[in-house]
């Protein structure tokens, strides 16, 4: 099988695997939020259910270990792919951050 085609299907679970983690981080703030204004909707004591808060602290500490992860895997396989001779650009299908995105040289001139 060609080199290009592997690379691009692992860079397709990569990126499902980054987005799959940055969408759980989402619902569980979002949890922390509903759970929070739910004890405070039933006018619950601050003490009564404490410990759920507490441990999705945790438990969201270590998706953002996770994900930590999984960038430096990110990084280590685009290594891996210059280093085994593939070229091309495997892209995702977020936009990069401003200061990874590609800008245009100086000398680029609008022509209209």
């Amino acid at each position: 099988m060609e080199k290009a085609f592997v690379v691009q299907r692992v860079a397709r679970k990569l990126f499902a695997t980054e987005r799959a983690l940055d969408a759980t981080m989402t619902e569980t703030a979002e949890l922390m939020a509903d759970l929070l204004k739910g004890r405070q909707d039933l006018n619950l004591s601050a003490v009564v259910g404490n410990s759920a808060p507490a441990k999705l602290v945790e438990a969201m500490a270590a998706l953002a270990e996770a994900r930590t992860a999984i960038v430096s895997v990110h990084n280590e396989l685009n290594d891996v792919r210059l280093r085994i001779g593939v070229r091309t650009k495997m892209t995702g299908f977020e936009e990069k951050p401003p200061e990874l995105a590609l800008r245009p040289s100086a000398d680029l001139r609008d022509v209209g």
